[in-house]
């Protein structure tokens, strides 16, 4: 019997029967949309922008839905120069998406119920916050790959001004990367360009940069470790930067829990932000 012969009959031991069959080709989704749901088992995992400040590249599977939301989030600022303290309290801030297409989604994020209080002299302000619309496209690694990359542009609606809302339009463009790493551990990046109001009639701009790592702990408890950075152009801006750490859960597929807490680490970012919310998807 030649090599050749030999080698045929000892690959279904060496090798296994998936080894032969080949690398599984992964589905054609594209043909799906808002109106022709991808069905469930072709569905891609569950992938969320919340609970840290990292946006991620996944999209909603076409047809499907997506509910993100804080339970409450609460931020205290102190400013040490005027001694100035914030304290905000956001409660049910929620981002509903919908997928579009395979790789589109369309999100609208409610800033819902907000109480700021400052002091000193001693000022409350409650009310509703703005609204913001979002539409994530996915460039490349949706369904598959070790990286995957998205574009995220996103407009914030002129609602009246308020004690809480500038009543001006604003928006910006934002970069999601992820790359899984050896060991089970998986890296997302961020860059983005803001157009913020300069209170007058023109915008500033604002760049935000980001890093987070994450791992699973043990079951379906995972936790990350994030870096979060803002600097900007408007006179007088002080680079914000922030050292955030939090948990998440998977319940099912579809529900996730999550709690965590963001520490500012400049005197201009909050000083911190505890926070719980959860994820659905249906």
């Amino acid at each position: 019997m030649n090599i050749a012969a030999l080698v045929r009959l000892a690959a279904p031991c060496l090798l296994g029967p998936a080894v032969l069959a080949g690398p599984t080709e992964t589905p054609d989704k594209s043909r799906y949309h808002l109106f022709s749901p991808t069905p469930r088992e072709l569905m891609r995992e569950m992938s969320t922008d919340r609970p840290d400040q990292t946006e991620s590249p996944f999209t909603v599977d076409a047809g499907h839905f997506q509910l993100e939301m804080d339970f409450f989030k609460f931020t205290y600022d102190h400013h040490s120069p005027d001694g100035v303290r914030t304290e905000t309290w956001n409660i049910a801030p929620v981002n509903l998406k919908v997928g579009l297409l395979n790789n589109v989604d369309l999100q609208i994020v409610l800033d819902n119920y907000i109480h700021e209080r400052t002091a000193p002299p001693t000022n409350n302000a409650s009310g509703f916050g703005d609204i913001t619309a979002r539409l994530k496209i996915n460039i490349w690694g949706n369904d598959g790959g070790s990286t995957a990359f998205a574009i995220m542009p996103y407009v914030k609606l002129p609602l009246n001004s308020s004690s809480l809302r500038n009543g001006r339009t604003e928006g910006g463009v934002i970069l999601p990367l992820a790359v899984a790493l050896p060991g089970g551990w998986g890296m997302g990046l961020m860059t983005e360009v803001d157009f913020v109001s300069d209170g007058d009639a023109g915008h500033d701009t604002e760049w935000v940069n980001s890093i987070t790592v994450s791992h699973d702990i043990v079951g379906k408890l995972a936790g990350y470790l994030e870096f979060f950075s803002v600097v900007g152009n408007a006179p007088g801006f002080d680079w914000q930067g922030q050292i955030d750490v939090g948990f998440t859960c998977a319940v099912t597929e579809d529900v996730q829990f999550d709690f965590g807490c963001n520490f500012g680490i400049t005197e201009s970012a909050p000083d911190f932000q505890p926070f719980a919310g959860f994820s659905l998807r249906f």
